[in-house]
């Protein structure tokens, strides 16, 4: 109980809300920024390329593999969204952002469950007001009226 108490509370001070859209890298390299101006006008396919090239210079940066996640999902292919979501949250656990997009391909999938437990991380780490804990609350109570 003690180390499960002291890792959460690691993950807690050691994350602070990090969204695709608050990045913690004040200085992203150029390919981010010009990948992000992509993304804002839903050139999803345009921002891969940018952002493969920035994550395989800075393979430890959770908010390029979490905007990769995202571009990734937003084309339709949850396998990579899936891949890069998942490296964003080994980078970094309490990684808002990706906590919220992972969810959301998981209600594309159709796997509530999943998603829910997401939910739950979001709930733990910024509580229900946040953001990012509405938005993948919406999209799951969306999925399940629609009744999947």
């Amino acid at each position: 109980m003690r180390k499960a108490f002291c890792l959460a509370s690691m993950t807690v001070l050691a994350t602070v809300a990090v969204a695709d859209d608050t990045p913690t890298n004040p200085n992203p390299p150029d390919s981010v920024k010009a990948a992000r101006e992509l993304v804002a006008r839903k050139d999803y396919r345009g921002a891969i390329p940018l952002l493969v090239d920035a994550a395989q210079k800075q393979p430890r940066d959770a908010d390029i593999q979490n905007l990769l996640g995202f571009s990734y999902r937003k084309t339709g292919d949850l396998d990579r969204a899936f891949r890069h979501y998942n490296e964003a949250l080994r980078l970094n656990p309490g990684h808002l952002g990706a906590h919220e997009y992972i969810g959301e391909a998981y209600v594309m999938k159709g796997d509530l469950p999943r998603a829910g437990e997401h939910l739950r991380h979001l709930e733990r780490l910024c509580g229900t007001g946040c953001e990012e804990y509405r938005d993948l609350a919406k999209s799951i109570a969306a999925a399940r009226q629609a009744g999947r």
